[in-house]
């Protein structure tokens, strides 16, 4: 069965919306918008819409354990507090490098949370991937990269996907029990006229859907690297996707309007919305960072 038609469910406008992630204990969805520097929560069972401001740009946030989330701020990790809305420093990303931020984040089966880091004026190749587990921050051999983007983890907790966005490429590693990473292998590469790869997902098959920025759709593809689905938008610029809802077959897909002119927003006036389509295969539950 394909996958359902998107459907336009907070229309927010994000300069860029990024980082949506499901939050079982909430029975909510939660996303940031970089740019805004904003974390929202989208209750789809009530319909329920609540905000709060980030005191720096922030690429992500992920449900920790023992309650509240980590956010990734541009300065490093955050503890954040939604009751209080206050934000704690766990551990400094980067500070010799101010003109980077942290970009995308994903947490693994044992709680480990590894993030990219990137240039914000997006253009020197200055951005590395990292891994946070066990109190401690670890730098990965991947890094060289002017747009980080994932990575996403393989249902078993065994593969690292993780991507280049300026050159294109979907690579996958293997990732080992202490969390070392071997064996950096292509996985797929995105034609440019296609668009550009943004945020991976990962489902319970293990199959991978990519959102493309600047390509109008979100793709699914298997892991032998084919493309099995494609879902149209009507607009351009979809930055990731997370499963939700009771059974995780519905996709929540954040999108940005940023840099883009008023002629261009007037022709897809929806751009930087929240959308909401159906899947056959359901996602798999986001783990708890483990603090």
């Amino acid at each position: 069965m394909a996958a359902g038609e998107p459907r336009d469910v907070w229309p927010l406008a994000a300069e860029l919306g990024e980082g949506p992630v499901w939050v079982e204990r909430d029975r909510a969805l939660w996303f940031v918008d970089i740019k805004k520097q904003a974390i929202h929560r989208y209750d789809p069972a009530s319909g329920d819409k609540s905000s709060w401001d980030s005191p720096e740009q922030v690429g992500f946030i992920l449900p920790a354990e023992g309650g509240g989330f980590v956010a990734g701020l541009q300065s490093g990790l955050f503890h954040f507090d939604e009751r209080s809305g206050e934000f704690a420093l766990i551990v400094e990303v980067e500070a010799d490098l101010p003109t980077n931020r942290l970009n995308d984040g994903v947490v693994d089966p044992h709680g480990r949370l590894w993030f990219g880091t990137m240039d914000n004026g997006e253009r020197a190749k200055s951005g590395a991937f990292y891994c946070f587990g066990g109190g401690r921050l670890t730098r990965t051999p991947i890094d060289n990269i002017a747009i980080t983007n994932g990575p996403a983890v393989s249902p078993d907790g065994r593969l690292l996907y993780y991507i280049d966005t300026l050159k294109g490429t979907i690579d996958c590693a293997d990732i080992g029990d202490d969390g070392s990473l071997a064996n950096p292998r292509p996985f797929v590469r995105i034609d440019p006229s296609d668009g550009h790869p943004d945020g991976p997902s990962v489902d319970s098959h293990g199959c991978i859907w990519i959102a493309l920025y600047a390509g109008w759709e979100a793709r699914r593809y298997s892991l032998a690297g084919e493309l099995l689905e494609r879902v149209r938008f009507p607009v351009a610029n979809i930055t990731k996707i997370a499963f939700g809802g009771d059974d995780l077959r519905t996709a929540f897909a954040t999108t940005a309007r940023q840099l883009l002119s008023a002629e261009t927003i007037a022709r897809q006036p929806q751009i930087g919305d929240l959308f909401e389509f159906a899947v056959d295969v359901p996602g798999i539950p986001c783990p708890l960072v483990r603090l």
